[in-house]
């Protein structure tokens, strides 16, 4: 899915304006990390609060990520075509705006669209970050800067389920879950102030073209495939959901058919007879719906099935996030000689962190913190695959493919996020009807170590080494 670069050349910026941008980029795509994963410890909460009950649940996070897997790619050109700066304005003007809106929501099906215009603006912000960096950094910059994204995401993850339950425990102003996104007026108003200040102008470039069409196919063939599993798993697999369900797969097919006969293609061709990164771009998709559908459900295990607040319930998930920060200190020595074995090594700790969470589901009188071991173990497994198997992926392509590679695999990242959610919640919520909490979480947890054996397989189809074109 091509990223094209900053027409017009580079406008290398003098180094006192250069922290500051990265100051405005590094805020945008915190905001969009912690808004991707508060819902995650709050739906059971809003649920009942707002009514919607299951369906609520499923689409809190999965009409965010929807959204922005939809347009992401969209967006990124969209910003080569008219100027990175006016789409990170317009981003994080209409960001702000829809997170006012979800503050405010009555009911469910407000905040839904509330959370789905997040995801669309988001996708506008998210893509001309990297795009303004690459622009205004000299070379030697960009690797200090890129030194600087890692902990301060780490971070960002660690603390945004945390900060959710701090939140909602505090209760600011009697807002209750509201403040977590009313709280983004204030974040989201200084970002635009300082973009405003801080960003360099760029007139992009109108001779850019939009393969609208491509993605609008591909957002068709997602929206229906996720609101046919959740429909489904809401209304008993009625005609509608498996009319839905066909819809998607035939605007899938007419996807793949216009990126064969496209001009300006969101995927490149070249790359779909990559074997390594076409099989990179499944796995990554399998990979990263399983990460997310394995979090959520854990997310609610302990709301709905151990009893505990939002806010124990996002302290009981820390394990989880010290597990991928550890991992983020290790896995950076180990790429360059380990490749692919890493992957299938964090993959197969995964799994055994997997196994041990339902072996300790047997134990009698268990509570939320027996499961910190497990919860440790997934996620370490999970950290050794985050950037090593985008770094894999890429390893054998053209230098002329990065920038679709890049924008091909962001995509999927976002798409199988809301996928993953939809798909293990489905099963979740099923089998919670019919056996219980435990039954769900056990159901739950077969579907996900399924995913991750096809995820093993997958990896030795990657290629042996990671790239020097790192994602």
């Amino acid at each position: 899915m091509q990223n094209s670069p900053a027409q017009g050349g580079t406008s290398v910026q003098p180094v006192a304006k250069l922290w500051p941008i990265l100051v405005v980029v590094l805020c945008a795509d915190i905001l969009d990390l912690l808004d991707g994963t508060l819902t995650n410890i709050a739906a059971p909460l809003i649920a009942k609060s707002l009514g919607g009950g299951q369906f609520l649940i499923q689409w809190l996070g999965t009409s965010y990520a929807l959204a922005m897997g939809i347009f992401l790619v969209l967006g990124g050109r969209l910003g080569d075509k008219f100027g990175q700066r006016r789409l990170f304005i317009i981003g994080i003007a209409g960001f702000t705006a829809s997170s006012l809106a979800c503050g405010l929501a009555q009911g469910p099906i407000f905040l839904i669209v509330a959370r789905f215009l997040q995801g669309g603006f988001g996708s506008l912000l998210i893509p001309q970050g990297m795009a303004i960096m690459s622009r205004s950094f000299p070379r030697e910059m960009m690797a200090k800067a890129f030194s600087v994204f890692g902990p301060a995401m780490g971070v960002a993850a660690v603390l945004g389920p945390i900060f959710a339950g701090f939140l909602i425990k505090a209760n600011l102003w009697g807002t209750g879950w509201r403040s977590m996104f009313l709280i983004n007026i204030v974040l989201g108003g200084v970002g635009l102030l300082l973009s405003l200040k801080h960003l360099p102008k760029d007139g992009g470039d109108r001779s850019v073209v939009l393969d609208a069409i491509g993605s609008w196919l591909l957002g068709g063939a997602m929206l229906c495939l996720l609101f046919g599993l959740i429909d489904g798993s809401s209304r008993l697999w009625d005609a509608r959901a498996f009319a839905l369900i066909a819809s998607g797969i035939c605007f899938a097919i007419l996807f793949t058919w216009r990126q064969a006969k496209a001009s300006h293609p969101l995927l490149k061709p070249s790359l779909l007879k990559n074997r390594g990164f076409s099989s990179g771009l499944i796995l990554g998709f399998l990979f990263f719906a399983m990460v997310n559908g394995l979090c959520f459900v854990i997310s609610l295990f302990l709301q709905i099935g151990l009893g505990s607040s939002p806010f124990d319930a996002s302290l009981q998930m820390t394990p989880l996030m010290i597990g991928i920060i550890l991992a983020s200190v290790v896995a950076p020595s180990l790429i360059g000689s380990w490749g692919r074995r890493l992957i299938a090594t964090g993959l197969v700790i995964t799994a055994g962190g997997t196994l041990l969470f339902g072996l300790l589901l047997n134990i009698t009188g268990l509570g939320p913190w027996t499961l910190f071991p497990a919860i440790l173990l997934i996620g370490f497994g999970m950290g050794l695959c985050f950037g090593t198997l985008f770094d894999v992926v890429v390893g054998d392509i053209e230098p002329d493919e990065a920038g679709s590679a890049s924008g091909s695999l962001s995509a999927v990242q976002q798409l199988s996020g809301s996928a993953g959610s939809a798909m293990v919640t489905t099963i979740f919520f099923s089998a919670l009807r019919s056996g219980g909490h435990m039954v769900a979480m056990r159901q739950s947890l077969w579907i996900v170590g399924t995913i991750m054996v096809a995820c093993f397989a997958l990896t030795w189809l990657l290629p042996k080494k990671a790239g020097e074109l790192h994602h």
